[in-house]
């Protein structure tokens, strides 16, 4: 697979809720980072996003950038919070067999420090 089709591949089993298919894009090791999780394993990764795409009503993809073993998302998430629409980044490298080894989240975290105990 190429660096395009895992990533989009995790990105579109994601906001499905599709924890199978977006586990089977991760690689061991794995590392997660956003503003409010770090996570050192898939199954920590994947844990909340069962509650996570309940409150999303929508993602527009802004732009997609893809090199041989990383690749760069900027998509707005429209959330049924407070929160609104959320503008995020999200950067993936990935292993030489093409699954993904490690991903940075990165959004503006203020619109969501009310809910924080929901998040993590």
């Amino acid at each position: 697979m190429t660096t395009e089709q895992t990533v989009r591949g995790y990105h579109e089993a994601r906001f499905r809720g599709d924890v199978a298919a977006a586990a089977a894009c991760l690689a061991e090791p794995f590392t997660f980072r956003s503003p409010f999780i770090t996570s050192t394993d898939p199954a920590g990764h994947l844990a909340g996003l069962p509650g996570f795409v309940q409150v999303v009503t929508g993602v527009d993809m802004i732009s997609e950038l893809y090199g041989d073993a990383e690749a760069t998302l900027v998509y707005d998430v429209h959330t049924a919070t407070p929160a609104g629409t959320q503008h995020t980044a999200e950067h993936f490298r990935l292993d030489p067999t093409g699954r993904i080894t490690s991903i940075s989240l990165i959004f503006d975290a203020a619109p969501w420090r009310s809910m924080a105990a929901l998040i993590t």
